[in-house]
């Protein structure tokens, strides 16, 4: 029986989950949810179980009223700057079970253009 989309999106989450935890150096790690609507990115301590600094769409100065790549630039410039205030200057990928291209591979460009080593 075949897998249906959102089983597959369950098992390509953990797989990259679980690759990150493998190769993690104590890095905190840059987790992203993309939705329909919005684009959102977390920075996470997984050592201590705390949010460091986090970016969305759904915050007013970030909103573009559309979710597209250019939404996803900005949230991304955005977390750069707000890592580097949580004195926060590397940190690991999550895409979760997205695949790494159009808004997530525009969010992660200019996250490490912004200064944050990913």
């Amino acid at each position: 029986m075949a897998n249906s989309k959102r089983q597959l999106f369950i098992k390509r989450r953990l797989r990259v989950r679980n690759k990150l935890r493998k190769v993690n150096a104590g890095r905190p790690r840059l987790s992203v949810h993309r939705s329909s609507k919005n684009i959102s990115v977390q920075l996470i301590d997984d050592l201590n179980g705390v949010t460091l600094a986090s970016a969305s769409t759904m915050e007013k100065a970030l909103s573009t009223g559309k979710n597209d790549i250019a939404a996803a630039t900005k949230v991304g410039e955005a977390i750069a700057e707000r890592a580097k205030k949580a004195g926060v200057t590397e940190a690991y990928f999550d895409r979760g079970g997205f695949l790494f291209h159009g808004r997530i591979k525009a969010l992660a460009d200019a996250a490490r253009e912004g200064g944050l080593k990913i």
